[in-house]
Order: C-alpha cells, then sequence, then structure tokens
C-alpha cells in the first residue's frame, strides 16, 4: 500500500493526515510528544475576523472536519473582542481527544513519543525515508513535515527569557528536530521588531478557579473579559516581541483581556506573576502554561522552511511543508489551511494525480502565494501573515477576500470549480 509519514501532529500535521487519509492512502503521523495538536492545546481561537472566511473555504473546499470538532467544543461563539469580531473559542481541555478519535477512525497510525532526527535520500530530490532518535527507519512515498518553528530550548535560554516550561515540553520529549534541514536545506528564522531572533508565543493560561469569582462570571457568562491595568503596570515595549501581531494592539498592553477557553486565556506573552497580583481579581492567579508565565513564553519562528504554492519544499518532488513550518504563519486557521493542501499534494503525487494550487481568488490561496513573494522583499523577517489581523487581513479587505456569508464563500469556491475538491481522488484533478 501506498504510504504517507507526517512528521509532527500539531494542527497542520493532523490536517494533513486527514486528507492523506481521506485520498485512502496509509499514513503515518509521528508525533515527538504525548499529545497532538500543539500548541492547539493552549490557543482556542477560531473564526476572528478573516478566519471566518478562511474556515468556510476550507469547509467549501472539503477540509470540514477538524472545523466541525472546533464549532461543536466551541464554548462562546460570535464574541467580539478589541480589534477582533466573530470570533468562536473552543475548549482547548476538550479538543485533542476529539481529533486523536477522528485519525484512529480515518485508519491513521499514530506514532507518539517518536521523535525523528533524520532522514535518508534518494537522489537529491527525493526523501526514502525518515529515521527515529532509536534508529527505525519509516520508509515511504512522500512526507509532510509539520514540525513547527518552536524549540529546541536552546533557543529560548539564548532568544527568549529562558525555559518557560510551555506546553510544548522539550525538556521531557526532547528538541525538535528540523527535517528540512536533514535533508539538506536552509531553514530561515524570524526577526522581533529589535532584530533579535525569533518572536515571543502570543498569550499564557491561568487557571480560572484562581480569579475571582466576579470574574470568573463575568468570563464564563461573555466570553471575554477585559480589565483595566494602572499606568505603572503598562508595557507596550512587549508588543513588538509577540508572534501574534493581530493582537499588538494598545488595548493589549493598556488591559489584562482574558478570553475563555475552558482556561482563562490571558492575551500576553508574559506577566510577572508578582504584579498580576496585584491587580483586582487576580489576587489568586496561577499560571498553568506555561509554567513560568511570570517570566516569558516559547520562542518561535526559528525554523522555517521554504516551499513553493503547492506546499513542496524547495527543490523537492515528494516533500511538503505545512504549518509555521512553511511560513511565518499564525495561527489554527492558517495551520489546518497549510496542513490541508500540504497532505493532498502529498497523496496527489503519490498518485500521480496533478498538484493543486490555491487561486488567489480565494483567501487561502492568496495567503500562500503572497507570504511566498513577501520573503523577496525588504524586512521579510519580521513580517507575520495571519487571516485575522495585521498586512494581510488588511489585504483581504482591500482585496475584497474577507467574507462573512458563508452562501457567498461557497459560491466563490464553487467559480473556480473546486467545490469538496479536498473529497476527490487527487487524480481526477487536470
Amino acid at each position: 500500500m501506498q504510504r504517507i509519514v507526517v512528521i509532527g501532529g500539531g494542527w497542520s500535521g493532523v490536517a494533513a493526515a486527514v486528507r492523506a487519509a481521506a485520498a485512502g492512502l496509509e499514513v503515518i503521523l509521528c508525533e515527538k510528544t504525548d499529545l497532538l495538536l500543539g500548541l492547539g492545546n493552549v490557543g482556542g481561537i477560531m473564526r476572528n475576523n478573516g478566519r471566518f472566511t478562511a474556515t468556510e473555504e476550507n469547509i467549501a473546499l472539503g477540509a470540514d472536519e477538524l472545523f466541525e470538532i472546533t464549532d461543536r467544543l466551541a464554548t462562546h461563539r460570535n464574541v467580539d473582542f478589541p480589534g477582533h469580531e466573530h470570533a468562536a473559542f473552543y475548549d482547548v481541555a476538550l479538543v485533542e481527544p476529539e481529533v486523536r478519535r477522528l485519525l484512529k477512525r480515518l485508519g491513521v497510525e499514530l506514532r507518539f513519543m517518536t521523535r525523528i532526527t533524520d532522514v535518508r535520500k534518494e537522489g537529491e530530490k527525493r526523501l526514502a525515508a525518515v529515521i527515529t532518535a532509536d534508529g527505525e527507519e519509516l520508509e515511504a512515498d512522500a512526507f509532510v513535515e509539520t514540525t513547527g518553528s518552536s524549540g529546541p530550548m536552546g533557543n529560548c535560554l539564548r532568544y527568549g527569557n529562558g525555559c518557560s516550561m510551555c506546553v510544548l515540553r522539550c525538556p521531557a520529549f526532547g528538541p525538535r528536530v528540523s527535517i528540512a534541514e536533514r535533508a539538506g536545506l536552509t531553514d530561515i528564522m524570524a526577526c522581533k521588531a529589535n532584530g533579535t531572533r525569533g518572536a515571543f508565543s502570543g498569550s499564557c493560561k491561568l487557571d480560572k478557579r484562581t480569579l475571582s469569582r466576579k470574574l470568573r462570571r463575568k468570563l464564563e457568562k461573555d466570553g471575554v473579559a477585559v480589565v483595566p491595568l494602572p499606568e505603572r503596570l503598562i508595557n507596550r515595549e512587549k508588543l513588538a516581541r509577540k508572534v501574534c501581531r493581530q493582537y499588538a494592539l494598545d488595548p493589549y498592553a493598556e488591559n489584562l483581556i482574558l478570553i475563555d477557553t475552558g482556561y482563562a486565556k490571558l492575551m500576553t506573552s508574559y506577566f510577572n506573576l508578582e504584579d498580576l497580583r496585584q491587580v483586582e481579581g487576580f489576587e489568586n492567579a496561577r499560571f498553568i502554561d506555561p509554567y513560568a508565565g511570570g517570566k516569558g513564553n516559547s520562542v518561535r519562528y526559528m525554523a522555517v522552511g521554504l516551499r513553493d504554492d503547492y506546499m513542496r519544499a524547495r527543490g523537492f518532488e515528494n516533500f511538503f511543508l505545512g504549518g509555521e513550518k512553511s511560513g511565518f504563519f499564525i495561527g489554527h486557521t492558517e495551520a489546518i489551511t497549510t496542513g490541508s493542501l500540504a497532505g493532498y499534494n502529498a497523496a496527489a503525487q503519490v498518485l500521480g494525480g496533478a498538484l493543486l494550487r490555491l487561486p488567489e481568488s480565494l483567501a487561502t490561496g492568496d495567503l500562500l502565494a503572497f507570504a511566498n513573494a513577501a520573503l523577496e522583499e525588504e524586512n521579510a523577517l519580521d513580517r507575520r501573515f495571519t487571516f485575522a489581523g495585521g498586512e494581510y487581513f488588511a489585504r483581504m479587505k482591500e482585496r475584497g477576500l474577507y467574507l462573512t456569508d458563508p452562501r457567498l464563500i461557497r459560491k466563490r469556491v464553487e467559480a473556480e470549480g473546486l467545490c469538496d475538491v479536498y473529497k476527490r481522488p487527487p487524480d481526477v484533478i487536470k
């Protein structure tokens, strides 16, 4: 049976595995920790701003399975908060088991605590196998790398505020290894506004039980709570260090903004615990991710590969990239978008079908093309791309790509002849 190996079990790797399995291929998904979804276990924000458009495009394209789960597990829907509209928040405590059950139903072989550390090539343009830390070779017809761009721990020590003991848990499960670099390619690293490498993850997670009863009620009723900070605790400098530029707005420095994702998601990269406990309602506050949330969060964009608009790693025939590994992308929706296309095209390559390039008439296709073109421009390493804010959301609105009516979004996909394309056999694409 024809086989695809996916390296990395975050949202992007899961999306790639879903699409490859749906095409009828044998799929092995290797994840170095004991949990799927990676940062998806602490994120939880969907459908905000242009992500609504991208979500509905993906559903119309046929990549509906993962969005069905996040929609079903939404704790709050159609929420507005500073800089964002019509957001949905999924329960981060419940989502991973649901995704795991989906993959098992699809027949995906899940290999947890399996860290891929090397490759075996077949000529210069093809991978033949990937090699685990235990020395096992996993041969396949195509490979998808979605290892992310955070870690190993040394990067947080060198470019951040030290290891913050985040959900990626490098000390427990070992460092992330760039398979693209093992294959002979060169990764690129992003820069913060001050020129140092990487960018801080954008939020922390608090135990809701440690908040005041009044604040908990507000958060659980409305899905969001905005608590003004005293002037002495306002730190605008942190905004320039965040990976999530859609939240690098003054209200996120001037207030403590909380979102209900089952836990209390605090929309800041870090906040000194002693200072946090001086704010009314936070007297007993406790970080649960990262554990060192008063010191810092993980540093990302340390290992981004180069790829074409089909999600192929540059120079390779059977090696594809998704998620943050494939560009300076922010967010779960962006990860599912890139992973779905990478998994579908990996299957198409194995089955001898034509690869799919999403058209720029769709926000999903335009983002991929725009992000690639941006790498050739000035200050490329300081740019971030998300449907939810920053320069790409502005582009969406300028180009008329931002829609919030699912019927109109589906019509746009229909006009390109791509409705449910992800559910068709890849070899029918002409």
